[in-house]
């Protein structure tokens, strides 16, 4: 269990906040979370964090073009198998729905703490693995590169029968 616990970041006074000031929300759904600017995660810096942001406001836009019930509270529930940053479910914006943000436990990088801090909701899963509620009371599940993340990892047969 130790492994899934991030420990807080050292603080040299109490009124000093550990892990760093956060935004208060909505704006901090689009701030740099404080992970990102103290280089907690070496992988991401805040340029790679704000170009995340622009890719998936940019795959949003061309889903609602493709489905324009997305923004209308059709959809009230969406599952992300494999979030990231928690990128797709910041561009969607709307209090008509809300988005699960799944981490991967297979991930090259745990970014769980950045969904966390930017005010979003978010789990760890392995998709070869049953999940914990039934996905198919989700009203959208999105998908992206989850397969070529497990694959040779499990059957996709078996990821499919799980959602």
């Amino acid at each position: 269990m130790e492994v899934c616990i991030t420990p807080l970041p050292e603080v040299n006074s109490a009124s000093e906040v550990a892990g760093g000031q956060l935004e208060p929300f909505p704006k901090r759904i689009n701030a740099v979370p404080p992970r990102i600017t103290l280089g907690s995660l070496p992988v991401f810096s805040v340029h790679s964090y704000e170009e995340d942001n622009k890719l998936w406001r940019k795959h949003v836009d061309a889903y609602k073009k493709t489905n324009n019930l997305l923004d209308t509270g059709r959809y009230r529930n969406i599952m992300d198998m494999n979030a990231g940053l928690g990128s797709f479910a910041a561009a969607l914006e709307t209090p008509k729905l809300w988005v699960m943000n799944v981490v991967p436990t297979i991930a090259n990088t745990s970014a769980l703490g950045v969904i966390y801090e930017r005010g979003l909701i978010g789990m760890y899963h392995d998709w070869c693995e049953g999940f914990s509620t039934y996905p198919r009371t989700y009203d959208l599940i999105h998908s992206n590169s989850i397969f070529s993340l497990y694959q040779n990892k499990c059957k996709f047969e078996d990821i499919l029968l799980k959602i």
